[in-house]
């Protein structure tokens, strides 16, 4: 009965995070269109322009190609690159996704821990990859990040987050929403031994990471346009029977409401994290 349930994949998630190829004539470069001003660039010049469309949209960035951005270079030594996700409850067709969600980025996992310079600054930092099952945290997200927390309370470094997140991962049933408590934990001892935390928000970050780290940092930033929120805002609509105004769970209405910091767009992050790093780094360094 259960594999006739869940047979057929009914969400982003459950096609393992991938994406249609864009499409592309022959000889033609291959090209990605706005879905805001519905141009089409060719991916070379996208990548150039750091995924942002020149009307501002924020294409998706995979997280090595953050790293490459954002870090100095030869600055990044990842941790915790050999652990990835099993199916420990035996929920069905769980490998198979894993393994696409495998093939589709040519990562392990949902998340990419290490250290790094941001330019004259060491941190730690960890990135959420958008193309591995939508960025959805299972134990091995949940206990990379921390992990990575108490490298950095124990070594007296800033962390520095990315998250894009469909939310828990439901293949790991009840072991994936614990991973909230457990990276939570992990951010208040780090807080606690007076190190600083940044979080930049980008799209989407819903579910179980916006209810935990994601809105535990000392500063949160987002990208323009980015999708924040716990739960969808069509099921908020359905529950409460009540129309959600324009904009509700974008970043620009969470700034407006208080949610978050700053609204920090792709190509301009990499001065504002070294600066808050720069701010904060006598207390980093106790």
């Amino acid at each position: 009965m259960l594999n006739k349930i869940f047979r057929k994949p009914q969400n982003e998630l459950e096609k393992g995070g991938r994406v249609p190829a864009p499409t592309v004539a022959e000889d033609a470069e291959l090209t990605s269109t706005c879905p805001i001003c519905k141009t089409a660039t060719p991916v070379s010049q996208l990548w150039e322009q750091l995924n942002v469309c020149k009307c501002g949209y924020h294409f998706r960035m995979n997280a090595r190609q953050r790293l490459h951005v954002l870090t100095a270079p030869g600055s990044f030594s990842e941790l915790y690159g050999d652990l990835e996700s099993r199916d420990i409850i035996g929920f069905p067709e769980y490998e198979r996704k894993l393994k696409n969600a495998q093939l589709a980025c040519g990562e392990k996992e949902a998340v990419i821990c290490g250290t790094a310079k941001i330019g004259e600054m060491p941190c730690a930092l960890f990135v959420m990859e958008p193309y591995f099952m939508l960025g959805s945290m299972g134990t091995v997200v949940g206990e990379k990040i921390t992990r990575l927390f108490e490298y950095a309370a124990e070594n007296s470094l800033p962390v520095v987050g990315f998250t894009v997140s469909g939310g828990a991962r439901m293949q790991e049933g009840i072991l994936s929403l614990m991973q909230m408590a457990k990276v939570s934990g992990a951010v208040r001892r780090h807080s606690d031994a007076g190190n600083f935390y940044a979080v930049v928000l980008t799209d989407p970050t819903t579910g179980g990471i916006t209810a935990s780290f994601a809105m535990e940092a000392d500063i949160i930033i987002a990208e323009p346009g980015a999708t924040i929120g716990f739960t969808g805002a069509r099921i908020i609509e359905q529950t409460t029977r009540k129309k959600l105004p324009d904009g509700f769970q974008k970043s620009e209405f969470m700034l407006e409401h208080g949610f978050v910091d700053l609204i920090v767009p792709r190509p301009k992050q990499k001065a504002a994290i070294e600066r808050l790093l720069k701010l904060h780094e006598r207390r980093a360094a106790r």
